[in-house]
């Protein structure tokens, strides 16, 4: 009997041990890895406090999703969720890891370089975060990457020439950090142009229309190591050769020097003195006449006085548009680099003193997709801006002026949407002080020869118009894309920017502008005739006829979020942030594998 209640005090021991105390080794070997991130992370927000070790499988811990009927990691999701830390080397271990995004975070250190055994890695988010040291020297092992985003960093450096041997990377954004030296001419890093690489001041190369050359603009030549034989001395007289082709190599380096130094010197002068011939002249026209060019980015490879002389030479031929704040100008210079000028109306502007300090904090703002706005310039008769010239226009031209030029199809336009989500995310959330656009329209989202977008005019608005005149000014010009409570109210705030992008996504999926006349007839605009025909469950018919090759898919996600974006009820709207955040989940995901071993060039 005693024997008997022994075996079944065991038995109850080991049913308890069993239901409340679970053993960490049922846990996967990824599960396992995921906790050594985990320890290196800061969690402020407690995000990932599901993230436990008695789990069996980490498939269904926040951020994390596995490969189907395995239980292998796939992706790990999460952006935007105040993580701190490092990145903990153990993410090499995930080998079946297709997806990093941890993006807008306050993660520091360096990026592991075994990131780079992740050999099924097709998307690497790191942007917004603080990481330092250099790209992983084994970056061109990722075979199969797709997007490669790791702006707005500390990062520094040299860019790694392995990352030409990425044949499947179709996504680079290495702006705003601190690279330095050549951008290499190789492979895949040939076809990517300056906007991958803005905001690094002290890179160079073709893609950047930078030539690499020393001080005094030549080539670096560095001298041949000679082997060992050729270190023995041989004849007297072949040293007394070399010692006098060194001489007088040296000698017409040294006069070269000079006279090169003296020509730069006059050509400086040459050019102080026009200036000053200028400035004199406008004296004598107008005795009060004040001439004043201030750039924002030093990079403009011009003389004041170049630069002015262009200016003052505008005229009607040179006009490419005229939108709510001026006239604009397409300026060449004498090199051929080209600028968009907007010409103000005098009557918007205030005190010069208060106008300009208000331009320094836009000239201040650097982003992928904002228009660089590179200089102000005061004349006499005019208040001139200078911004970087896009190419293709915008996008209200490619939609619906132009028809004989190139249509956007269905991937430009979900690139365009998530590029100009997050140029205006940047705007609202990383901006200090943060800028409500107060004028998102199709107009205003310009297109650079890769059809990457970029936001015009933002801080205009509130700059040169008071709040009585804007109301009146920008309903007038942009009727439809304006939130309700704006137009009763004339208060502007980001979720009225949030409602004007919402209708610039339905601009972007039908083909239509926000009050198309089909619509007036029926006494609705585009989100009351998208309302009703979603309620009809016509869904076909919500799609521009042009755009062909839309996947049905993906149009529900975007319409489900252009129908949040432009919610009458403004609370009800999701921030910029979350926006940006659900494109780049639904839209930028990685394909399948099939995507990459096809070649395909889209999804």
């Amino acid at each position: 009997m005693e024997m008997g209640t022994v075996v079944l005090l065991w038995v109850f021991l080991g049913i308890l041990t069993t239901v409340f105390c679970p053993s960490s080794l049922a846990l996967t070997q990824d599960g396992l890895t995921l906790l050594e991130i985990k320890s290196s992370l800061n969690d402020t927000k407690n995000v990932l406090s599901n993230w436990q070790e008695y789990d069996e499988s980490p498939c269904a811990w926040v951020g994390i999703s596995c490969h189907p009927g395995e239980q292998k990691v796939r992706s790990i999701n999460l952006p935007y969720m105040q993580l701190g830390g490092i990145i903990s080397p153990s993410i090499g271990k995930l080998s079946r890891l297709q997806r990093l995004a941890l993006h807008q975070n306050g993660l520091h250190g360096i990026i592991p370089n075994e990131i780079t055994n992740c050999s099924e890695l097709r998307a690497l988010y790191l942007r917004a975060n603080y990481f330092q040291g250099g790209i992983p020297a084994d970056i061109g092992n990722l075979s199969f990457l797709n997007i490669l985003d790791l702006s707005s960093n500390s990062l520094k450096g040299a860019i790694p020439s392995s990352i030409g041997r990425l044949s499947h990377l179709q996504v680079l954004n290495l702006s705003t950090n601190f690279f330095s030296g050549e951008i290499p001419d190789i492979g895949v890093l040939s076809t990517f142009e300056k906007n991958s690489f803005i905001g690094n001041l002290d890179l160079c190369g073709r893609q950047v229309q930078k030539p690499c050359r020393t001080s005094l603009g030549f080539p670096v030549v560095l001298p041949h190591a000679e082997s060992d034989e050729a270190a023995v001395p041989t004849k007297r007289s072949s040293h007394y050769m070399k010692g006098v082709i060194i001489g007088a190599m040296a000698t017409l380096a040294l006069a070269l020097v000079v006279i090169l130094s003296f020509l730069w010197i006059r050509l400086l002068s040459k050019k102080e003195r026009v200036a000053r011939k200028y400035t004199e002249v406008k004296k004598q026209v107008d005795p009060e006449a004040s001439t004043k060019l201030i750039t924002f980015h030093g990079d403009l490879p011009y003389t004041s006085s170049e630069i002015i002389e262009k200016l003052e030479s505008l005229d009607e031929e040179d006009v490419v548009g005229s939108g709510g704040f001026g006239t604009v100008y397409r300026m060449v210079m004498n090199d051929c680099g080209t600028f968009a000028v907007k010409r103000i109306d005098r009557s918007r502007e205030g005190s010069d003193q208060v106008f300009e300090r208000e331009l320094e904090i836009l000239g201040s703002i650097k982003h992928i997709n904002l228009v660089n706005l590179r200089g102000y310039c005061r004349l006499p008769s005019s208040r001139l801006l200078i911004y970087d010239y896009l190419a293709m226009g915008s996008i209200d031209d490619l939609l619906h002026e132009n028809s004989d030029r190139q249509l956007l199809n269905w991937t430009d336009r979900l690139k365009i949407a998530l590029g100009s989500a997050r140029g205006l995310a940047y705007l609202h959330h990383e901006c200090c002080p943060k800028i409500v656009h107060r004028d998102i329209k199709s107009s205003n989202i310009l297109l650079d020869e890769n059809m990457e977008p970029h936001i015009s005019d933002f801080g205009l608005a509130k700059l040169l118009v008071d709040e009585d005149a804007h109301v009146t000014t920008v309903v007038a010009g942009t009727f439809g894309y304006l939130a309700p409570e704006y137009l009763q109210s004339g208060r502007a705030t980001e979720k009225a920017d949030v409602y004007s992008f919402g209708v610039l996504l339905l601009e972007l999926i039908t083909g239509k502008r926000p009050t198309d006349p089909s619509f007036v007839k029926r006494g609705l605009n585009v989100v009351g005739w998208m309302n009703t025909l979603l309620s009809e469950n016509r869904l076909e018919d919500v799609v521009d006829n042009r755009c062909t090759d839309a996947d049905a898919g993906t149009l529900e996600v975007i319409l489900e979020l252009a129908a949040r974006c432009t919610d009458a009820n403004a609370d009800d709207r999701p921030s910029m942030n979350e926006v940006l955040q659900l494109l780049e989940q639904e839209v930028m995901s990685p394909c399948p594998s099939e995507f990459y071993e096809s070649h395909s060039d889209h999804c």
